[in-house]
This record gives structure tokens, sequence and C-alpha cells, in this order.
């Protein structure tokens, strides 16, 4: 089937302050992270959503040290995957907004907190390969240690109890959170055990790859089903394809697999043209269900995303239904990472700013297609 034809509209938004830390080089300037996730509740009013941010504002050595001038950093330049956190008193959260006409608009942003009242820090979880494979330092170069609360927030979906179900990438793990911002219940692989959680998932999950764990989620529109998308292949999986899971939403038992089969990648244009792609660089970026079994399934690189419908009711290995390419409307930015849907025929897409430690703008796009998408 022809792809339906579709046009692009930028809505117009203001990036939140977090604050600024003052660098030998330059100052640091952080905004509200919100690109990770969206997220609409049914029977809100029109053009209410949720956005997610992930774990924090964080930098490679590399960047600490030759953008902003950071000293005594040089003992962590031959650390593998070593992060800084300049501000690590952010965390994973969640943000109310609102469309209105042209504009998105900010209500209130709710810091994640555990139930002793504790944050949900962005820093790993004790016990997982993440401390160890992607270590995280304070701007002196202090190691910051694991947290039995922490989480590297990227997807969630809102519930009609008010509720949410965040799932981040350190355990893999899957929270439940409440209306208020606080984690009721953690879901975990067997044999990693968070801060009250309970480690039920099944132990492959801790085969993602480092940071590439659970990047999409989506649940079923009678809410008894969870679907959760894994960024990438796991470690040692063919990198052509990805992993989507099927979980009871109350038992956390896995239902259903289903192999994403990810495309080529010398077809993302835009990655392409700006330099080597390879298997390995294929992603996963969100899940919406549209229907009975039915998901789009946001795809990409970097430059380049796609949205694709896929039925999870046929073949573990899933046919794909190509919706949207953002190599054909150059106005889109990169990393995009949130998706929800307005209408039958209308899309939100978001992109991932990075807390704006770079000078990247969180951007929305609404997309309209000629016709009924989901």
């Amino acid at each position: 089937m022809t792809p339906p034809r579709f046009t692009v509209e930028r809505l117009a938004w203001q990036d939140r302050s977090l604050g600024e830390v003052v660098l030998p080089d330059q100052v640091l300037r952080a905004t509200l992270g919100l690109g990770s996730g969206l997220t609409r509740r049914p029977g809100d009013r029109p053009g209410r959503l949720w956005a997610l941010g992930d774990r924090g504002p964080n930098l490679k050595v590399d960047q600490a040290r030759n953008i902003y001038g950071v000293q005594g950093l040089t003992h962590l330049r031959d650390v593998p995957g070593a992060k800084i956190l300049p501000m690590p008193e952010f965390g994973p959260s969640l943000s109310e907004l609102q469309i209105t006409g042209n504009r998105v608009e900010w209500l209130r942003t709710l810091p994640l907190r555990a139930a002793s009242g504790a944050p949900i820090t962005g820093l790993p979880l004790p016990g997982g390969d993440a401390a160890a494979m992607e270590p995280l330092f304070d701007l002196d170069g202090r190691p910051l240690g694991a947290d039995p609360n922490g989480a590297d927030s990227e997807a969630v979906v809102a519930m009609t109890d008010g509720s949410f179900w965040v799932a981040e990438e350190y355990g893999p793990s899957l929270m439940k959170v409440r209306a208020d911002g606080v984690v009721d219940l953690r879901w975990t692989p067997e044999g990693l055990v968070a801060a009250g959680g309970r480690d039920i998932l099944p132990s492959m999950a801790s085969r993602r790859r480092l940071n590439r764990g659970f990047e999409g989620l989506a649940v079923s529109h009678d809410e008894t089903r969870l679907y959760v998308g894994f960024q990438s292949a796991f470690e040692g999986d063919d990198a052509r394809a990805a992993r989507i899971w099927t979980l009871d939403a109350v038992s956390g038992a896995l239902l259903a697999e289903h192999s994403y089969p990810l495309d080529p990648p010398e077809s993302f244009l835009r990655d392409l043209a700006a330099g080597p792609v390879a298997p390995s660089d294929l992603k996963i970026g969100e899940l919406l269900c549209v229907g009975s079994g039915r998901l789009l399934v946001l795809e990409r690189i970097t430059h380049t995303s796609k949205v694709y419908a896929v039925d999870l009711t046929g073949a573990e290995v899933l046919d794909k239904e190509l919706i949207f390419t953002s190599d054909e409307a150059p106005e889109v930015a990169p990393d995009l990472e949130g998706m929800i849907a307005l209408s039958d025929r209308e899309l939100l897409l978001v992109n991932d700013n990075d807390f704006g430690i770079e000078g990247v703008e969180t951007r929305f796009f609404r997309v309209r297609f000629d016709r009924a998408v989901i």
C-alpha cells in the first residue's frame, strides 16, 4: 500500500530553564527534558498530554573537558562509558502539557519519587551491569555510585485511573507511578531487585545492550496488556531486528514475543548523508497502540525517523506498513523519541533535546495525513 500523504506543522513551544552551572570555559544551561516519551489519558480534554524526561543532564567526559573546560577529569578519559552528571539533583519527571491551537503550553512537572519520599534519581541500579558499563561521576570526577531508586526513564503510558506505567532502560524495568508521581511498584528482570520492586520479568531482558533497554511502551485499549519495545537487538543477536514483548498488565507475565525487523541502515537517508551507518545504529524509539493488537512503531537512527504500522496478531516476525518517513520532511528534527495520536489522522512527534546542554531546543511536530492511519 502506498504511504499516506502528509503535511507537517511545527508547534510553538518555549523551553523551560532548569538552571545554570558556571564552568571554566562557558556556562552550562539546562532546560526541562520532555522528549523521551509522550502519552495521552483516555477521557482527558482535547489537547491534554503528558511528556517524560529521562535520567537528567549528562555529558561525555570529552564534552566536559573540551567544551566546558572542566578540570580534574583526566583520570576518566580511558574509563569506558563514563558520563558526567553536572546537575545530579535532576532526575526523571513527568510534565503535563496542553496543546492550544498551534502552541504547546506547560502546566506542571511531577518529579518521580519513591514511596519513601526519596527522589527517583538518574543513577544506575545496584546489582545490575549499568553501573559498571556506564559509570557516572560528578563535575569533580568523583563517582556517584548506584541508587536503588535510580532509573533512566524512556517511555510512558497514562492509565484511566490517573496512574502511569514508565519504562526505563537501566534494569531494564517497568515502574507503576501514581497520579502524584510516586512509584508504587517496580518490575525488574529475574535476579535484579530494585527498591520496592519485584524481579518478575524474564531474565533475558538483562541481555539488552548498554543504553538500549526498554525504549517503547504502549498499553492495550482495555489496559490488560503492556507492549514493551527494546531499543535494539540483544547482545549477541542479529542487529537487524529488535524484540517487542506483550506483558500481562497485572502479573507482568510474558504473553508473547515478536521480532520487529529493522530497515537497512542505508535506507535512513539523512543519517547516510551525515556519515557511515551500520545495523548496530538501528533503534526502536516509541510504540503506540492504535487498535486490537495493532501498534505504530517509531524506528530511527538519529536524523531519519520512520513510523510503521504492525499487527501483533499475525506471525512472530512482524510485517510492516510504512506510514511516515522524515526523509520526506526535512523540517522535522533529529532524535525523535515521543509519539501520540491526536486523531485518527494526526500524530504528534517530539525530539529528545538532551536537556538542552548542547543548545538543542525541544520541538513538537503535528503530522496530518490525508487518510486515517489508526
